[in-house]
């Protein structure tokens, strides 16, 4: 690991980071920084991860439910797939992120909650097929 990825605080916001997006993501975002980007894996991990996520005024899943809201108004379609994942691994349902992407209809505009909601789809069934192969489901 880099040098200045040597801090308490990214030692916090790395363990709440894997826990939620899974550690092979987070490794391979990791192993991709390079001079250019490794200040930012360090800020990430950092300041949302570590500062932010690991705050007690509000729970994982509560934290979950707001970003996909917020990244579908803002159109973010990479973070809305590993933010789908990190609802799930959350605790969040099915049926939950369905609730999400029909308000974000009504406060955001139904063009956001359409992009949103097609990459959950994708995400869902991805999810589904996983399951099925390792006979989970």
């Amino acid at each position: 690991m880099r040098e200045e990825f040597n801090t308490e605080l990214f030692a916090k916001g790395l363990k709440n980071r894997q826990e939620v997006l899974g550690a092979a993501h987070v490794q391979k975002s990791l192993d991709a920084a390079d001079d250019f980007t490794a200040d930012m894996q360090k800020l990430v991990t950092e300041w949302c991860w570590g500062a932010l996520w690991g705050r007690p005024g509000l729970d994982r899943r509560t934290r979950s439910i707001m970003n996909l809201s917020m990244l579908s108004a803002l159109n973010r379609p990479h973070e809305i797939r590993l933010h789908v994942r990190g609802a799930l691994n959350n605790g969040v349902s099915q049926d939950e992120i369905k609730e999400i992407f029909l308000q974000v209809a009504i406060y955001c505009g139904v063009p956001a909650a359409l992009d949103g909601m097609k990459v959950a789809a994708e995400v869902l069934a991805e999810e589904k097929a996983k399951a099925r192969q390792s006979g989970t489901q």
